[in-house]
């Protein structure tokens, strides 16, 4: 009974009712048993020296790849300077439109700050001639400055940059060889060449021969492949690798060839969609250099990117080179470089009939595979490294970077205080105006201290004497407070004596009831005296001896009571105007000023407006009354 074939998978086809073949271009995947495209990608080639030039970082840290290709190049740098230049410059003159205020504003503060910073220009200031060279720090020197140590940096980051890009320059002299030279290319070697496919290691035939020199010439040798390398076959998931490993060996002087097949096995076809190969070389007990060359192979050479099936007599050639290389900045290394030099397809089918055909035919059923070698042996190449910039090349760079951006804005200072005299003095207008706003701070503190302690009773919510209380014998302002104590001292020692209508004394005017009516209206008088001066919070004292009140001292009435006044009225000391320790005075000061003598005129006008008030009432109560005898 014949044995029914499953259906076979997608992209394939059914031969002979027995096997299912892939496609051109696709190869049996065992992990899914499907018909896979073979692709190759560029990335998977590759070629190292293993040697490394300059400083070495963390690539986590450092990805001087990742940041080469954001910057691209010196460029970005040096716009970024530029703006944050710029922007600087355009900061500091909108601070100078900004108002001063004597000092109070956050723009004076700003600019004083930024005149701190004048650290480059300092004692490089317009200077007068024959005048000592002091330092000045002024706003327009803080602000270059800054301006300068901004792109200075800029252009140190650019410099850096450049270094790490360009670090290193490699070196190549090309000598010719002769046999010591090369007798000391001694390599471990290895060949890892991968058939991809869906075959296995038991498609392996004729591997184990090594062919040197050129095939019909005198040089041309046969001999076992096991007196050079190594080798064994592993099962891969992409197909047979042939491995060849040559340890402590020399490698011959001439070209040499390897081949081997894949035949076709029964209900197994031979059959290859690529070639993938891996060569390494370093020298025998050094791991830490290691040069290779890796890659991917389609048909002819991955220029024709139509899917194909590599089948038939054939050959397919893959060519190295061993390139000798002697590296004196690495105690004289002597190391081969592997090379890919070129791919030769063998036969291959585009069509399935084509590849359909070919595997009915028996003389096509192998890949024949073929390692050329070429040990170019003819020149050697000695490769040293030379540093683009060393230490003094950079300190020089970095100074004459620091020059260049002192210079330019020395020069742009130097033309701007030329052209613009103000500037020259600025630095004296900036420190009087700061002088000016902390002496008025100090003094504000001090007399609001002084007030608070001789006077907490007469300041307003400003820490300033009210308009009502700057009267009636109280000092103005500041240490004026002591004499208000004082005053006030004397005005609780001294009493009024309420006994002044007993010392008057009426000598003309006869009769007791006409007496005791005047000693009554005197001592009404005398009251009313009293009040008035309650009223008017102790701001003059009435003083009474023990002189007597003669009542023939008024005018007019030489016969009359003469009544003697007060010894002494004591009124306020003026106001003494004020301003500022450091000389200067504005216009608040003066108001201020004043004000305060105009206060202390209306007090004593009011004063002098009692006073008068009383005697003229005190005169019209005890001036004689013209009686007649009835």
């Amino acid at each position: 009974m014949a044995q029914i074939l499953p259906p076979c998978p997608p992209n394939s086809f059914s031969l002979n009712s027995t096997v299912c073949v892939c496609n051109p271009g696709y190869f049996m995947n065992p992990a899914r048993n499907d018909c896979t495209l073979f692709t190759a990608s560029p990335n998977e080639w590759a070629v190292g020296s293993g040697v490394e030039y300059g400083p070495f970082f963390p690539e986590t840290i450092f990805s001087f790849d990742s940041i080469k290709k954001f910057t691209q190049s010196q460029a970005i740098f040096l716009e970024a300077t530029m703006v944050v230049l710029v922007s600087w410059l355009a900061f500091c003159l909108a601070v100078r439109f900004g108002k001063i205020d004597g000092g109070r504003t956050i723009w004076f503060r700003i600019r004083w700050w930024i005149s701190r910073w004048d650290v480059c220009y300092a004692t490089r200031h317009w200077l007068d001639d024959r005048k000592v060279v002091t330092k000045r720090k002024t706003e327009l020197g803080g602000s270059f400055s800054v301006a300068s140590w901004i792109l200075f940096i800029g252009l140190l980051a650019a410099l850096l940059y450049q270094i790490i890009t360009k670090r290193t320059v490699e070196v190549h002299k090309i000598k010719p060889a002769n046999g010591p030279d090369l007798s000391s290319f001694i390599n471990d070697m290895e060949f890892n060449i991968t058939t991809i496919s869906s075959m296995s290691c038991s498609h392996l035939r004729g591997l184990g021969t090594l062919v040197t020199g050129t095939p019909g010439f005198v040089d041309y040798r046969v001999s076992p492949l096991s007196i050079f390398a190594s080798y064994y076959c592993q099962n891969t998931s992409r197909g047979p690798t042939v491995t060849l490993k040559c340890s402590n060996c020399q490698v011959p002087r001439d070209g040499y060839y390897i081949s081997w097949q894949f035949v076709d096995l029964q209900n197994d076809p031979a059959t290859a969609v690529g070639f993938q190969f891996n060569l390494t070389a370093k020298k025998h007990g050094d791991n830490k250099h290691v040069s290779f060359v890796t890659g991917i192979l389609k048909s002819r050479g991955n220029m024709d990117e139509r899917p194909n099936t590599f089948r038939g007599a054939d050959v397919n050639v893959l060519k190295f080179h061993l390139f000798p290389r002697v590296y004196r900045n690495l105690n004289n290394l002597s190391l081969l470089q592997p090379l890919f030099r070129d791919f030769l397809p063998g036969s291959s089918f585009f069509e399935t009939s084509q590849l359909k055909t070919s595997l009915q035919s028996s003389k096509d059923g192998l890949i024949n595979t073929t390692l050329h070698v070429n040990f170019i042996s003819d020149y050697i190449v000695e490769i040293d490294n030379e540093n683009a910039l060393g230490p003094v090349g950079f300190l020089s760079n970095v100074g004459g970077l620091y020059v260049f951006c002192i210079t330019v804005f020395f020069y742009c200072m130097l033309l701007f205080e030329h052209r613009i005299k103000k500037l020259r003095r600025e630095d004296a207008v900036l420190r009087d105006i700061r002088s000016r706003r902390r002496a008025q701070l100090r003094w504000d503190k001090l007399r609001k201290y002084v007030m608070y302690t001789w006077g907490p009773d007469d300041l307003d919510g400003e820490g300033k004497y009210s308009t009502k209380e700057q009267s009636c014998g109280k000092s103005f302002h500041g240490i004026g407070s002591l004499r208000k104590q004082k005053t006030q001292s004397r005005m609780d020692s001294i009493k009024i004596d309420k006994s002044i209508g007993s010392t008057i004394e009426t000598k003309i005017i006869p009769g007791a009831t006409q007496t005791e009516m005047v000693k009554t209206r005197l001592a009404q008088g005398t009251s009313d005296l009293e009040r008035k001066l309650s009223k008017s919070e102790g701001a003059y004292v009435l003083e009474h001896g023990e002189k007597k009140v003669s009542s023939s001292s008024y005018k007019g009435h030489s016969s009359q009571n003469h009544v003697l006044l007060p010894d002494e009225i004591k009124n306020p000391l003026p106001p003494v105007p004020e301003f500022p320790m450091d000389g200067g005075a504005n216009i608040s000061d003066i108001q201020r000023n004043l004000q305060n003598m105009y206060d202390y005129n209306v007090c004593l006008r009011e004063r002098f407006m009692d006073v008068q008030s009383m005697l003229d009432d005190l005169l019209q109560k005890t001036s004689p009354t013209n009686t007649h005898p009835t």
